[in-house]
């Protein structure tokens, strides 16, 4: 199987000269907005450290990786025109994987399974997803990214997938269990056609996994493209012509020359490029 070339080759400074003696100029790498969270909203963190916004380093590097610019998206809830004023410098948005969202955001009364949460977090992403998907920007989702965007569209979610599905495939592979990061916990099965197929360019991958939560009712202008064996479902993509997947598993972990992994990355960062040049 062969893929595109690697992407920094994009925007790599061409010679100096040209035919007039002129110097063309390098293709402006874009700028991928990466949300963070609240370093307190992290179980065991002592109350005594500072308050901060934080963000695990491999977010970063994937997109660094394939010629991405991040940008840290603070969680200014109670200013969001600062946000906003953030936003309007992004070419793509990217949202990570972290702590569970919070039910009232879809309405529903909070289960006991659920863990802890980040009410800033929950905010900054949600509007920035909306604006995101109303303006055609790229926006890429990871494991709770993922649920993230299907909340944004007015989708819901299962709270706890052991307690409400019943299901005999895990899907809590967490470190904290004794998996590594980059266990592959199953198989899912991507939709033959849709944007992640195209970016995956397989039909099949196997897929680490580290989340309690999935969607549940689907949101508007989405269309589920991977499920697990168990029915649960891994991917969700805009239907409409702009880049918005979301995955449940956390790609950013592997490898630069991982087949499952960097080409998402790639599809993603070039979906970024295109909605730059027509800005």
């Amino acid at each position: 199987m062969t893929h595109a070339p690697t992407l920094p080759a994009m925007f790599d400074a061409p010679a100096l000269g040209t035919a007039h003696g002129a110097a063309s100029p390098a293709l402006r790498r874009p700028v991928i907005g990466v949300t963070t969270q609240t370093l307190h909203a992290i179980e065991g963190i002592p109350d005594g450290l500072p308050e901060s916004w934080v963000m695990n380093q491999r977010y970063f590097r994937a997109v660094t990786m394939v010629g991405g610019v991040p940008l840290m998206i603070p969680l200014f809830a109670d200013d969001l025109a600062t946000v906003r004023a953030l936003y309007e410098h992004l070419d793509g948005l990217l949202i990570p994987g972290g702590v569970d969202m919070d039910p009232v955001n879809y309405g529903e009364p909070m289960r006991p399974e659920v863990g802890r949460l980040d009410a800033a977090r929950d905010a900054v992403e949600l509007q920035l997803a909306r604006w995101a998907i109303a303006d055609g920007m790229p926006v890429l989702g990871l494991c709770r990214g993922a649920q993230v965007i299907n909340v944004a569209c007015g989708g819901s979610l299962y709270q706890d997938i052991p307690a409400q599905l019943g299901t005999h495939l895990q899907h809590d592979c967490y470190p904290t269990r004794g998996f590594t990061r980059t266990h592959l916990a199953h198989p899912v099965a991507v939709t033959p056609g849709s944007r992640l197929e195209a970016a995956l360019e397989r039909s099949s991958v196997q897929v680490n996994s580290m989340h309690h939560q999935s969607v549940k009712t689907l949101g508007e202008g989405l269309a589920i493209t991977a499920v697990a064996p168990d029915g649960v479902v891994e991917a969700v993509e805009g239907t409409g012509e702009g880049f918005v997947v979301g995955v449940q598993w956390h790609p950013e972990v592997f490898d630069a020359d991982d087949p499952s992994s960097k080409p998402l990355f790639e599809a993603f960062v070039r979906a970024c490029v295109e909605y730059s040049e027509r800005r």
